[in-house]
């Protein structure tokens, strides 16, 4: 193992002197405030609408939902999501915790929530779909294989330095989303119980499994499942660039399949062998907060099973290429 560390630190240096983990840092510097600020506005507007009480606004809002599910116009789908929201804010309710409490930790749980099916994996694409293709493309992988090194060890002194880049860029996202966030809304909050466990059977929720946790454990939480969410990501993007010679091809791949995902998900209702897509389970914070899966019958377990099976084929066929393919001519 020790022969394989500086071929490590090689393509350590090469992912830092494209500069894109630099640009993936930027690319949160500027977005978080934006998403920090509109936050803040809303949560003025709200505070001005219901006078600063939030068990008024909950209130509102089972009420809207309630009303909107004898409506024609609301898909059923929607209505049972609806349902599932309306029971979910009574047992907020019926604890005294607002689960809306502006704060800069709820603002990185809500952040972390809605980007990890699509804002962080393009992030985290943004280092793996070149790391062999990019090579492939500039000629250098040639000089590479010359060298008296086994091919699968390139590859995975590879696949180390992109894990080690998925882990710094969840890590990443988590301290700024909190750092800007904090800014605005302060950093108390850690401590403030936010409740997980809800079951989704049908329309109903079975809370017999509810229980309140500290928020900075449900956000190490969600990381662990982003995180886990990253990885088969990159490992799916490591196989698209051995696969294709061009890094535009391989960028354009992955986005393809990454935002077709993300429609698919709330179209997929319909076509139960969708949940066999890796683009429908990468919403795995969902389960954590017991929001309505995209298919019924989907569970946590389920969606973590279908990501490894996908990650694991993903491996198989890079190493079996790249150690056979003839890439020298």
């Amino acid at each position: 193992m020790t022969s394989i560390l500086p071929l490590i630190k090689n393509e350590t240096i090469k992912v830092m002197k494209k500069k894109r983990f630099y640009v993936i840092l930027l690319v949160l510097l500027v977005l978080v405030p934006m998403f920090t600020y509109a936050q803040m506005k809303a949560a003025e507007r709200s505070q001005g609408k219901f006078n600063g009480d939030w068990r008024l606004e909950l209130q509102q809002r089972i009420t809207d939902n309630e009303n909107s599910l004898g409506s024609d116009r609301v898909p059923e789908e929607y209505k049972q999501y609806r349902k599932i929201f309306i029971q979910q804010m009574q047992y907020y309710l019926e604890h005294d915790v607002n689960p809306n409490e502006p704060n800069g930790v709820n603002f990185t749980r809500e952040f972390l929530n809605n980007a990890a099916s699509l804002f962080i994996p393009l992030l985290i694409m943004a280092v793996a779909s070149d790391i062999v293709s990019g090579e492939r493309t500039t000629g250098t992988i040639k000089m590479l294989l010359t060298r008296p090194v086994k091919r699968w060890k390139i590859l995975l002194s590879k696949l180390i330095t992109l894990i080690m880049f998925v882990s710094l860029i969840i890590l990443a996202t988590v301290v700024i989303a909190y750092l800007i966030s904090g800014l605005a809304f302060g950093y108390a909050g850690l401590d403030l119980p936010v409740f997980t466990g809800f079951n989704i059977v049908g329309s109903e929720v079975d809370m017999s499994a509810v229980h309140a946790v500290p928020q900075w454990k449900y956000i190490l939480m969600q990381s662990g499942l982003i995180w886990f969410v990253g990885l088969v990501v990159a490992m799916l993007a490591f196989m698209v660039s051995v696969l294709v010679r061009s890094t535009a091809a391989s960028i354009v791949v992955m986005m393809a399949a990454l935002i077709a995902g993300s429609i698919l998900t709330n179209m997929a209702s319909a076509w139960e062998s969708a949940k066999y897509l890796f683009m429908v389970n990468l919403r795995v914070t969902d389960y954590l907060a017991g929001n309505l899966p995209p298919i019924e019958g989907m569970s946590l377990n389920f969606s973590l099973a279908v990501l490894a099976v996908w990650a694991a084929a993903a491996l198989i066929i890079s190493f079996t290429v790249f150690t056979k393919r003839d890439i020298l001519n």
